[in-house]
């Protein structure tokens, strides 16, 4: 007979059987348990490292550009706005995971509730279509300015940002929420254990003692006619700036744009096609390495939070000279304080006094 490692029961680890798997009591136990990365768990700790670095350069990036835009009234345009969208999603992506998994790694804590498990999940999907969302909003923007430089302004406006702001929030909301609650409504008697770093919503679904097709169906049904039709429209755009910028008289001009345009790409593929193979092979891709699939679902949940502020940010010359200049600023101040301290420290001391400034 074919063992598995264990199963919570009225909240004790159990050893049990595939074959009383089935014939268990319980259902809709109160809390899951998270193995992790599955046959890695020998490395959790030198793969923890990694994802920890990861994770801080997002953070730092991600906050340093919401803090550049706030800060600085000349970079209150669309484009940036979009770009603090994005951060914020990027920060809500990667903080609703790493801190879980961390803690998986590093203290072993592998149980999660049942109600925290489902709102996981939940953020988890419904900012990834937000993000996905943002995405084509970049795209539309730099396909205006660059297509029609003389119209961005009027397109563009500020009312007409902050609505597709508030159509990509909503529709992220709205259409991961049919999954939420029939995932919340499934009987769980099969097991508890999920064999993943965080709550992915196959991983849960796949639990269920019932007839779970509709949520696999429906889940197609937002992977296609929502993000792939996302992929569809940032083609369309880049299609079109490409044909602009090979229209482009000058060498130089053109350079520079397919230059900016392909790191956009760049950041946008890495999002897409580790989610699109994560996604599929969940559903189809049964000769998959279990480990494997579970390290592409946090790549494409982590490494796009780090990118993107490099991408987008540090190599965008207006705001890549704002934070030289924040730098230079707070150097300058902390060297002119450093400066006075010891000019009044060696005045204190009784001896001459030392010409310089003083706080």
């Amino acid at each position: 007979m074919q063992r598995t490692p264990f199963y919570l029961r009225a909240g004790h680890l159990l050893p049990y059987s595939m074959s009383d798997s089935n014939t268990t009591d319980f259902t809709n136990p109160s809390t899951f348990i998270l193995l992790g990365i599955s046959g890695l768990e020998a490395a959790h700790i030198w793969i923890s490292i990694p994802f920890c670095t990861i994770y801080v350069i997002a953070i730092l990036g991600n906050f340093t550009i919401l803090f550049i835009v706030k800060r600085e009234p000349s970079l209150h345009y669309p484009m940036y706005y979009f770009l603090c969208m994005l951060a914020v999603t990027d920060l809500v992506l990667s903080t609703s995971i790493l801190p879980k998994t961390l803690s998986i790694f590093w203290f072993n804590s592998r149980e999660i509730d049942f109600g925290a498990c489902l709102t996981q999940m939940y953020f988890l999907h419904c900012f990834l279509v937000m993000e996905s969302g943002i995405f084509v909003a970049m795209a539309f923007d730099r396909y205006v300015a660059i297509c029609y430089p003389l119209r961005h302004s009027t397109i563009l406006t500020n009312p007409v940002v902050a609505n597709i702001g508030v159509a990509v929030v909503l529709r992220g909301g709205m259409i991961i929420l049919p999954s939420f609650f029939l995932a919340r409504q499934w009987p769980y008697c099969r097991t508890n254990i999920i064999p993943h770093t965080h709550c992915e919503h196959m991983a849960v679904v796949n639990l269920a003692c019932a007839d779970t097709r509709v949520s696999s169906f429906y889940g197609l049904f937002v992977l296609f006619c929502g993000m792939g039709l996302d992929v569809i429209f940032i083609a369309v755009s880049y299609t079109q700036i490409l044909r602009a910028v090979f229209s482009l008289h000058t060498k130089d001009a053109r350079l520079k744009t397919f230059e900016t345009c392909g790191s956009h790409l760049c950041a946008i593929l890495a999002f897409y096609i580790p989610a699109l193979f994560s996604f599929l092979t969940y559903r189809f891709g049964h000769n998959v390495p279990l480990h494997f699939h579970i390290l592409i679902g946090n790549v494409y949940l982590l490494v796009p939070p780090m990118i993107n502020p490099i991408i987008y940010g540090v190599r965008t010359k207006q705001i890549r000279d704002r934070l030289l200049r924040l730098i230079t600023h707070k150097g300058t101040t902390l060297f002119a304080w450093c400066s006075g301290f010891q000019t009044k420290f060696r005045a204190d001391l009784g001896g001459d006094l030392v010409l310089g400034p003083l706080p």
